[in-house]
């Protein structure tokens, strides 16, 4: 199968032009993902400094109604019982007693949730890798994917993208689109056809071509539904009779807007592939940034990348340190 670089006009409805990520470049790094934190921060910073006005003393209630906030923030119960431990044994112990302090002990206890799933990963040059990217309908999966291709493609790497999710009506114009605007070639063929061979077609293309990776896209469809779990199971067989490693990274892709939902989505998408990274999307549009805590605790899978904002470089490789300092950064300035 030939790759297909040359989409359909329709293809690029939706997409950012070309100078829309140069406008966020215009800032910082840190001023792009505190901006995009900017509601998550309101729901959770900002209502501790709510909670501890006027107090004088940490006292019990202060406690139960901390618990409270960090639970409406979508820490989950792993990720806030761990942080209310670490808050309530240096109360225990006469280290913070100033209701003011407390902030600097939930972002030490945030970094100790968040420093274990910080593991950055690139393509390797003289080979070709597969990441396949997983996750439901409407989480950013196609999104993410071009914006991961423009990345390594401007790192100096050989990409091909695999529009492997055949079922969902305009999803491989989609990707087409991001294909040409990245300047990267795209595998694809008609509406319905079989994915696995799709992907199959692709990762044969992308080794006699020498890239360095092919990023594939998979269908979307409920998680809950079984069917699309036995298919990413088949793509997964079919890649391991070109390459037994293959794929060798599988990412799954969360919007931050689910909550909770969220955790459920990454256990079963974790059961049934054998997930290796996540990519948490949507930042920049929900007051459920706690979200990354909650995944962070849950699972032993790395957090590879977070999105704040629309443009290509609004997704960020995930650091733990600077998504806590944008977190509890100061609202004005």
């Amino acid at each position: 199968m030939e790759p297909v670089s040359a989409p359909p006009a329709s293809a690029t409805a939706g997409l950012p032009t070309e100078s829309s990520p140069a406008e966020p470049g215009k800032k910082g790094l840190f001023a792009r993902l505190k901006e995009g934190l900017s509601r998550s921060r309101e729901q959770l910073t900002s209502g501790v400094e709510r909670l501890v006005f006027g107090k004088k003393e940490i006292d019990a209630e202060l406690l139960e109604d901390l618990e409270a906030l960090l639970l409406q923030a979508d820490l989950g119960m792993a990720a806030t019982q761990e942080m209310m431990a670490a808050v309530t044994e240096k109360v225990r112990r006469k280290e913070l007693a100033d209701p003011q302090a407390l902030t600097a002990a939930l972002r030490a206890a945030l970094l100790d949730i968040l420093r274990p799933r910080a593991a950055p990963w690139s393509p390797r040059k003289g080979e070709t890798q597969v990441v396949m990217m997983v996750g439901i309908n409407g989480a950013g999966k196609t999104t993410t994917i071009g914006k991961l291709a423009a990345r390594w493609k401007g790192e100096g790497f050989g990409v091909l993208l695999a529009a492997g999710d055949t079922f969902r009506a305009a999803a491989v114009e989609q990707l087409q689109g991001w294909g040409e605007r990245a300047q990267v070639p795209v595998v694809a063929q008609g509406s319905g056809a079989d994915s696995a061979s799709v992907i199959y077609d692709a990762y044969a293309a992308a080794r006699a071509r020498g890239s360095e990776v092919l990023i594939a896209d998979t269908a979307g469809r409920l998680h809950t539904q079984g069917h699309l779990m036995e298919e990413l199971k088949k793509v997964k067989r079919v890649l391991a009779k070109l390459d037994p490693a293959a794929p060798q990274q599988i990412w799954l892709v969360l919007d931050a807007g689910t909550g909770q939902n969220a955790l459920n989505q990454a256990r079963q998408f974790h059961e049934a592939v054998g997930l290796t990274g996540i990519c948490i999307t949507k930042l920049d549009g929900t007051a459920k940034g706690g979200v990354v805590a909650a995944v962070a605790k849950a699972l032993p899978i790395p957090i590879r990348y977070v999105g704040v904002g629309e443009g290509v470089e609004d997704l960020r490789p995930f650091d733990p340190q600077a998504f806590v300092d944008a977190l509890f950064a100061e609202n004005t300035g």
